[in-house]
């Protein structure tokens, strides 16, 4: 997908919006001097262009009982296999995530897990079952931040 480039404007506003996405159009226009149509024209035409892909609401998994957040690098015993492997992925819940990687992995997933047995069992009755080489397993004891990409349009 080409860069997209954006001008004062637009970095704003999606500075405002990756900060808080519930902001509301108008308030980001009054911060900014302009009209509420003028934002709500922008946002529009940024995710017309896919550089907004909707918002989402972010819940604490630790509020659910998801106490372990896991990184687990799987290696294919079959690399024709990608697609059915990631599709069964796909219907683990706790699979929150699946990167088709280089370097020493084939696949990478993050995971969440009630506790270090709930982790055990998925890694061997669910991810293992599915026929890879092997795996390797990474337990984050804390997210220590998270962010959004850099706004600026230099390089």
């Amino acid at each position: 997908m080409a860069r997209q480039y954006f001008d004062n404007l637009d970095t704003m506003i999606l500075q405002a919006l990756s900060t808080n996405a519930r902001t509301p159009y108008l308030e980001i226009a009054r911060e900014y001097g302009v009209s509420g149509a003028a934002v709500h024209q922008r946002v529009q035409r940024l995710m017309a262009n896919n550089v907004i892909n909707g918002s989402e609401l972010l819940i604490n998994p630790s509020t659910l009982g998801y106490d372990t957040c896991a990184y687990v690098g799987l290696f294919l015993r079959d690399p024709s296999q990608f697609e059915t492997v990631v599709d069964a992925l796909r219907k683990i819940p706790e699979v929150v995530e699946c990167h088709f990687t280089t370097g020493q992995y084939d696949i990478f997933i993050k995971l969440y897990a009630h506790n270090n047995d709930h982790l055990l069992h998925l890694l061997q009755n669910q991810i293992q079952a599915l026929g890879f080489a092997r795996t390797e397993t990474l337990i984050s004891f804390q997210e220590v931040f998270k962010r959004q990409v850099p706004l600026n349009n230099e390089q």
